[in-house]
């Protein structure tokens, strides 16, 4: 069920996947408002199953990432601040989490994207991050396109 979490770039916050129309989807915002809108083609909509972030050998699942998390927090929401880190604080605290992550290409953004991304989907109760890993043939530009 999580594959159909998505981000929009451009728009804050996450989506979940509520249905296809004639050449958007229907998303479903993952805020208190759970606002409907459709997302188009032009938008760049990436499910959270398949993004990953970079170490020194090799890219990790989000997904493997976010249960990390998961078990340093105790399964409660984020414990830093993530608005008001530095970049240092940010690295620390990610480091906790992914030792070996590529400094040179983790941004501070990703780190605070990442922790932003966790509060939500705890808040909304999906806790089990080993249903965002990809499945075989799963694309979300071959949903868009239908």
């Amino acid at each position: 069920m999580l594959e159909t979490i998505l981000a929009i770039s451009g728009k804050p916050g996450l989506y979940k996947l509520v249905s296809r129309g004639n050449r958007n989807l229907i998303v479903e915002s993952l805020d208190e408002r759970h606002h409907r809108q459709p997302a188009f083609a032009t938008d760049k909509v990436i499910s959270l199953a398949d993004i990953a972030m970079y170490t020194d050998a090799e890219e990790v699942p989000l997904a493997d990432v976010l249960t990390a998390l998961q078990k340093k927090e105790n399964g409660q929401p984020a414990s830093l601040d993530y608005k008001k880190a530095s970049k240092e604080q940010l690295f620390d605290f990610f480091a906790e989490i992914l030792p070996n992550f590529d400094r040179d290409r983790v941004f501070p953004s990703d780190v605070k994207k990442l922790l932003q991304w966790y509060d939500i989907l705890i808040a909304n109760g999906l806790t089990d991050f080993s249903k965002l890993k990809p499945t075989e043939g799963d694309n979300i530009e071959d949903r868009q396109a239908e």
